[in-house]
């Protein structure tokens, strides 16, 4: 993972391992909870693949608009 560089803009997550039978979770999974989800809306699918040092999130077109929109309201 290169973290910050020029093009990338931080958002406030929390990720945590949802363990199974616990919290109403039928399987063990991550939640990431926070700004993700003015990203990805409930109910919408995308692809998540491991990278050195964390995740890469593919965003169909509808999560990208969302996505550069917040990047806009962060520039200003």
């Amino acid at each position: 993972m290169s973290g910050p560089s020029y093009g990338k803009k931080k958002i406030k997550n929390d990720c945590y391992i949802h363990e199974k039978g616990k919290s109403l979770a039928r399987i063990t999974h991550v939640d990431i909870e926070g700004d993700i989800s003015k990203i990805i809306k409930p109910g919408e699918t995308s692809f998540i693949k491991g990278k050195p040092g964390g995740v890469f999130i593919a965003l169909r077109k509808e999560m990208i608009k969302r996505a550069e929109k917040m990047l806009k309201k962060k520039s200003k």
